[in-house]
């Protein structure tokens, strides 16, 4: 077999629903349908042009393939959380280098708000969770994500002000997106004003709940004259796990997956963060970002809340942040990476409604679970030298 390690990639189309908020008229299978369609029509394919297929289980690839009249030759249901579509990037990458896909479609649709079609599960009273986590109080999101963050703020000396400020800067972006479910600016005032939800998380800081998805296709980059928009080259990419428990991190006030996959994207881009013109890092709550920035090495450790506060996230700043508006502003299905893929193909193309400039590269940092895995994607308008 001819040696392919070279091969560059691209993603060619990229499209999410035509609406993303409530949509109690659709269902989950309807919306990764919709996005699939969407980002087909984005790269000027149809279905017949697709042999690989990538998406979360429930309802799983091979639903997909048949409701959309595709035969995958290759296929991954990797289901890691919301990170997923990352890692199904960066798999999708691996195929196509290999010969084992041409063009591969990569879908999400969540209902997460109208609850229609299959939902995520509860970790029953059998599984780690609900064996040593559960029972202390600790269930979902909202109270498990105050564990390592009372821990940050305690040896770091991150500010209830500078927590706060990560959810006013992303939403003076998402004040420039139509599309944002949240617009109006706030302030600080604002955010301590809103509901207690769990301690320290005010209802500002934590993630929207809402329904939609998104697709994208990816293709070898010498196939990159056939479409009509711009290629996204795709320049690095990394995955990593750490614990499903986390009470069992190796250190409350850092991601381990974060800082591993961050840095082996880094690594096979041949980028450091100087390089970095935008970056989308995975906000479920508003302290990701604050660990994101410190594992991937643009601030250090507890350098992260001043850096935002400061102003250097915002439109205008040095680093331009969750220019969508984030799951705190834009949207928050359940699983949110494949929205921050979106927004970094759109940064690149320089079509985003919130476009920050004209960025040579931007970086993707997912989550999954609570600081359980982790994917980072390095995106670029050139592919490398």
């Amino acid at each position: 077999m001819a040696d392919n390690s070279n091969k560059r990639v691209i993603i060619a189309g990229a499209a999410e629903t035509d609406a993303v908020g409530k949509l109690p008229a659709h269902s989950t299978l309807a919306l990764h349908l919709e996005g699939a369609r969407n980002a087909l029509a984005d790269a000027g394919l149809t279905t017949k042009d697709i042999d690989g297929v990538a998406t979360v289980a429930d309802p799983g690839p091979v639903v997909i393939s048949h409701a959309l009249g595709i035969t995958p030759t290759w296929m991954d249901g990797t289901g890691v959380g919301g990170t997923s579509f990352l890692l199904h990037v960066r798999h999708a990458v691996a195929a196509i280098k290999a010969g084992h896909a041409k063009t591969i479609l990569i879908t999400h649709g969540e209902s997460g708000r109208s609850r229609v079609g299959p939902v995520g599960r509860r970790p029953g009273p059998t599984s780690v969770q609900g064996q040593f986590e559960a029972p202390y109080g600790t269930l979902g999101p909202t109270t498990t994500f105050t564990i390592p963050l009372l821990r940050y703020m305690k040896e770091c000396g991150l500010t209830h002000e500078q927590l706060a400020s990560v959810a006013v800067a992303q939403r003076k972006w998402a004040a420039r997106n139509p599309r944002a479910m949240f617009r109006d600016e706030i302030t600080v005032e604002d955010v301590f004003a809103s509901r207690l939800v769990a301690y320290p998380f005010h209802l500002l800081e934590c993630c929207l709940v809402t329904d939609g998805g998104g697709a994208l296709i990816v293709t070898s980059a010498d196939r990159a004259g056939d479409f009509p928009k711009p290629p996204v080259h795709v320049l690095g990419t990394g995955e990593a796990a750490e614990t499903p428990l986390i009470s069992q991190m190796e250190d409350f006030t850092e991601s381990k997956a974060f800082r591993l996959s961050g840095a082996a994207a880094f690594a096979e881009a041949g980028i450091t963060t100087a390089d970095v013109g935008h970056l989308m890092i995975y906000d479920a709550f508003a302290h990701v970002p604050i660990y994101g920035l410190e594992a991937l090495g643009f601030v250090k450790k507890g350098e992260a809340g001043p850096f935002i506060a400061e102003g250097n996230t915002e439109p205008g700043g040095s680093l331009p942040l969750n220019t969508n508006g984030g799951g705190l502003s834009y949207t928050h299905t359940g699983m949110y990476g494949m929205f921050a893929i979106q927004e970094g193909v759109r940064q690149i193309r320089g079509e985003a409604a919130a476009q920050a400039g004209q960025p040579d590269i931007s970086v993707v940092l997912g989550n999954g679970g609570m600081f359980a895995t982790s994917g980072t994607l390095v995106l670029g308008r050139q592919p490398k030298s």
